[in-house]
């Protein structure tokens, strides 16, 4: 199991992030996966990201401090993933920091450094994209 982060400052207070932070706009943001179904359960937000040959449920929960992501079940190539997205406040804005864990399910050697890369990308990408869609960031 790897872990990953990025992080990015905004100008924008900590409510105004927190306002364009939704479990769509996180996948959409990352880039790879396209939202096919979003269910509402007592336990968060079940969302459906397909890709490119697969399907994978990721399981939303509101956070005080942002949102935390995990993928559900044994569907994907992920034998393990969790992101947590945090928005704290900084001089004059706020900080968005996103930290993944995964590992991959397959038997090949540096499989969870290339995930790790892999996400680290998709994170990256996020990141700027929930930036750019922040009122004032």
């Amino acid at each position: 199991m790897r872990e990953v982060e990025r992080s990015r400052f905004v100008m924008a207070r900590p409510p105004a992030v927190h306002r364009s932070l939704s479990p769509e706009a996180v996948v959409a943001a990352e880039g790879t996966f396209t939202v096919t179904a979003v269910e509402e359960t007592e336990t968060g937000t079940l969302v459906t990201a397909a890709g490119p040959g697969m399907s994978v449920p990721l399981r939303f929960e509101s956070r005080d401090d942002g949102l935390r992501y995990t993928a559900e079940g044994e569907v994907g190539p992920f034998d393990h993933l969790e992101t947590r997205i945090t928005v704290t406040p900084e001089e004059n804005g706020s900080r968005i920091t996103m930290r993944s864990t995964v590992s991959l399910n397959l038997p090949l050697p540096f499989a969870d450094r290339i995930a790790a890369w892999k996400h680290g990308n998709e994170l990256e990408r996020a990141i700027e994209n929930l930036a750019a869609d922040v009122p004032g960031g």
